[in-house]
């Protein structure tokens, strides 16, 4: 019997006499009453059953026929009907099946606010005239159906044979659907009399759809329905029937495949005694013997043998015995032990022609990676630090970790982390899921067939993370701590696996994004911009050989004059490193090789030079403009330092006033701690105006705005404090910033200047911008080393400790007023 949304029915067999074809005296066959609409169930008359209402009106309606008083005829009443369309929210009667069924709520019980399940029995069928929609009940006009019966004879016969269908219905029910309700509503249907009324249980015992349930409620010539429910009986039998043959024949298939997996094993014993070889199990042979020359842990050798057990007892061509081969064949393709490593190459001479011959420059970087080299030289089986490439694009971080790979001897394997999401991607998915996989570690090193590689985890500050999918930084500290990655757990391996003589090197733009259970485990080498003259050089002597290579042509066959590498760096490209430079150089190449096979030149008898002109042929008008100093900065006008990914820049702070309270306003796509600098600078100002040569009566009388052009591009940090704080004391003071001056640093409320970061990319977007004299905090005069030493001669740094100092350096004297005529 259907219950909708799984409500239990009363227990017990209803007491009231269902045999009844008659309405009681006190129920009237017609009038008005609330409407319950059904979306997806019919209502038949009989037993009672659970109905789950939401709908406010539906809710209303119950509430209204239980609130009539005791002894009311339409007490407890309501008007059943089954919509047309289950879509619909506010039916109107045309939506609606014009046979109805009058019935009576027996209970109602309240769960979730607005929500309530309504115990309902259906009485008879009745006719719904119409429709009357109030403010929060709809009611519907009634009259009762009247049900012809035919031939008496006919329909007793008929209502007999379909109490022997249900109960053959019930008999062929899996035992499973079978309960103690199922037993009670059939011991109601056999005690029956009424043709009618056991056509109408019998709908609800068998749990017709809707659509034949309608069709049941529709038909009031009885024995026409009793007809229509005996096929429909007939039908759900010969179904189970079939379904019953089908469960029979699997179970009798699967228990044949048992049968036959467990001959093929006694096949497989007999032959074995006869010293026959199968050659379809010349596979599994030979996977066991592969797995029994490695070197695996205890541990890892238990789960082989268990595997390799289970694959011997399986049907080949089952999904279990696929899985299992796959496990085996990788184990089988991992590196275990000593036997699986290669013996390091520890000669520093040629690890430092290696460098020097692949990498211009980097002085500090080879120096560092020259001590860790001799460092594993006198303890072989230290565990080195992990060391992160920090840098901007195209610097050579990639590059510098083959070096060292190389340098050693050893396999070079990389992994890409931008857009790993999912702690699967590290760990594997355990292989009880279809389609698992290992993790990209154990894959790595699958395919490096070495168990101590150089592996690089290339841009680890890209890791990105979803609490859903677990974190994959927090995955990768177990692979990357020293102290325990000798037993690595890969969920699908199952067995610890040593990742201990790996030498894993990372690489990141940008060290801050790095999640930082991470960053406390790395050793980091910076890797700044490239200058100018070091752009030129590496240009000329390994970008153009390198690519000429590459496009067919001898390495001597073309010439850069070196201002055309200058026009290629400063107009053209806008970066730290040479990736763009190298793109570039490919353009004017490409061109050259087109001209050379038109003109059947391929002898190569004399060099071609290419300059300036040739670039801006080649590849067009300019792309960038190099920042400048203003020749002739307005009052107001300050030129400070910015740092970004691919390299300084030059910050151009504009400070302007008008009457006003005293107010500040910041623009330019500042970010909060940029804002608070201005306001720090306001403060300062404020605080010390007089020592400052700022008048206080002036200052509270005007609104200052602050500005930094290219508002387009966000902007934040705390290094414009003294910028911010020159700009606007030029213009409460009238005094010119000389324009050969840039300046950066923090600044806080006593007026003292605190050190900043990117020092040497600063100072270098000064120097290309042609300035003569950059402020820097006193604090970063240790960074004046890292700046290259032309560039420290072309320019001269001040170092600062006050506000006040800076103010000394950069501002002009007062120009003088002249006197009224």
């Amino acid at each position: 019997m259907k219950a909708l949304r799984g409500e239990p029915f009363p227990k017990g067999p209803p007491r009231h006499n269902v045999t009844s074809m008659a309405a009681p005296p006190s129920r009237p066959a017609s009038g008005e009453l609330p409407l319950l609409p059904l979306r997806s169930m019919s209502l038949l008359p009989g037993l009672p059953q659970p109905i789950e209402l939401g709908r406010t009106t539906s809710v209303s309606a119950v509430e209204r026929a239980r609130s009539r008083r005791e002894g009311d005829p339409l007490a407890k009443l309501v008007v059943v009907a089954t919509q047309r369309d289950a879509l619909v929210e506010r039916p109107e009667l045309d939506d609606l099946y014009p046979v109805g069924l009058l019935a009576e709520v027996t209970q109602a019980l309240h769960g979730v606010p607005g929500r309530m399940t309504a115990i309902v029995r259906g009485l008879h069928r009745v006719r719904i005239l119409g429709l009357h929609r109030g403010a929060d009940v709809t009611t519907v006009q009634y009259q009762r159906a009247h049900e012809t019966m035919g031939d008496p004879t006919l329909a007793y016969a008929l209502a007999g044979a379909l109490q022997d269908l249900v109960r053959q219905h019930d008999e062929s029910l899996p035992a499973a659907s079978k309960n103690r309700n199922r037993a009670q509503t059939l011991a109601v249907l056999s005690a029956e009399r009424a043709p009618g009324s056991i056509c109408d249980l019998a709908a609800t015992h068998v749990d017709l759809e809707s659509e034949e349930a309608v069709e049941v409620l529709m038909e009031l010539q009885i024995t026409e329905r009793l007809r229509k429910m005996l096929e429909r009986v007939s039908h759900r039998i010969n179904v189970l029937h079939v379904k019953r043959d089908l469960d029979k024949h699997v179970r009798d298939h699967l228990s044949k495949h048992e049968q036959e997996a467990l001959l093929r094993h006694k096949l497989r014993a007999i032959q074995s005694q006869l010293a026959d070889d199968v050659e379809e199990d010349a596979w599994l042979d030979e996977l066991a013997a592969r797995l029994d020359e490695k070197a695996l842990t205890e541990h890892a050798r238990d789960e082989v043998a268990r595997e390799i057990n289970r694959l011997r007892r399986m049907n080949p061509q089952s999904q279990e015995a696929n899985t299992a081969r796959t496990y085996l064949e990788l184990m089988a393709d991992l590196p275990w032990g000593e036997q699986d490593s290669t013996e390091d190459k520890l000669d520093l001479e040629s690890a430092r022609a290696l460098l020097e011959r692949e990498h211009f420059g980097l002085d500090k970087v080879k120096k560092r990676i020259i001590e860790y080299l001799s460092v594993r030289k006198l303890a072989p089986k230290k565990r080195g630090p992990l060391l992160c490439l920090a840098g901007p694009p195209g610097v050579g971080k990639t590059s510098l970790a083959k070096s060292i790979a190389e340098s050693l001897g050893r396999t070079f394997v990389r992994m890409a982390l931008g857009g790993v999401r999912d702690d699967a991607e590290v760990r594997g998915h355990r292989r009880t899921y279809v389609g698992a996989l290992p993790g990209r570690l154990v894959q790595q090193m699958r395919k490096a067939k070495t168990t101590n590689p150089v592996f690089l985890l290339d841009e680890i500050d890209k890791l990105g993370g979803d609490a859903n999918r677990g974190d994959p930084a927090s995955a990768f500290l177990e692979a990357l701590d020293p102290e325990q990655n000798d037993e690595f757990e890969d969920h699908y391996l199952g067995t610890p696996y040593d990742l201990s003589k790996v030498i894993f090197i990372c690489t990141a733009n940008d060290v801050s994004k790095i999640p930082p259970v991470l960053r406390d485990r790395l050793e980091f080498i910076h890797l700044s911009g490239y200058t100018l003259p070091e752009k030129i050089a590496i240009g000329r002597d390994y970008l153009v050989p390198r690519v000429l290579t590459e496009h067919g042509m001898d390495a001597g066959r073309v010439r850069f004059a070196d201002e055309a590498f200058e026009l290629i760096s400063t107009q053209y490209t806008r970066e730290s490193g040479v990736r763009n430079l190298q793109r570039q150089i490919e353009a004017m190449l490409r061109d050259v090789a087109m001209n050379v096979v038109e003109a059947n030149d391929t002898s190569g008898a004399a060099p071609i030079e290419l300059g300036a002109a040739d670039v801006e042929r080649v590849l067009g008008p300019p792309r960038y403009h190099e920042d400048a100093l203003d020749e002739d900065p307005p009052v107001g006008v300050v030129t400070g330092l910015g740092w970004t990914p691919t390299g300084g820049r030059l910050l151009v702070v504009e400070a302007s006033s008008s009457p006003g309270e005293g107010k500040l306003r910041l623009t330019g796509r500042l970010g909060s701690v940029m804002k608070e600098s201005g306001q720090t600078a306001l403060s300062l100002i404020r605080s010390r105006a007089e020592v400052l040569g700022v008048d206080p009566v002036q200052l509270r009388k005007v609104d200052l705005h602050v500005h930094v052009p290219a508002g387009a591009v966000p902007k934040d940090g705390p290094s414009a404090g003294i910028t911010v704080t020159t700009a606007v004391v030029s213009k409460l003071t009238g005094r010119r910033v000389r324009n050969d001056v840039c300046m950066t640093g923090e600044v806080t409320l006593h007026g003292r200047v605190l050190a900043i970061g990117g020092v040497r990319e600063k100072v270098l977007a000064a120097h290309r911008a042609g300035a003569k004299t950059v402020i820097l905090p006193a604090q970063n005069r240790k960074d004046e080393l890292d700046i290259p030493e032309a560039v420290r001669g072309d320019i001269e740094i001040c170092y600062v400790d006050r506000v006040e100092e800076v103010l000394k350096i950069a501002l002009l004297d007062p120009e003088p007023v002249e006197a009224a005529s």
